[in-house]
């Protein structure tokens, strides 16, 4: 690392980040395995609409990409409509 007082505090932001990016990661990863184990169609309606969300918010920090974005909530989409069914 080099000795520059910039380059320092560099170093502490993309700490931050990271750390504040793998917190939203994980917490998305969470909600789409609970929407996963949902067994009613009418409980899953509700939750699906946050979880999307949360997926959207992923793809706009550039956390994931956004075409795995809207293959998560394509997929998730699915399994929430077979539901409702």
């Amino acid at each position: 690392m080099a000795n520059h007082k910039a380059t320092k505090k560099d170093v502490r932001q993309a700490a931050k980040r990271r750390e504040r990016n793998k917190y939203y990661g994980k917490t998305t990863r969470n909600a789409i395995r609970d929407l996963k184990a949902i067994k009613t169609g009418a409980e899953a309606t509700k939750e699906f609409p946050e979880v999307a969300s949360m997926i959207d918010k992923l793809a706009k920090r550039g956390i994931i990409h956004r075409n795995k974005a809207a293959n998560l909530k394509s997929k998730l989409a699915k399994k929430v409509n077979a539901l409702a069914k």
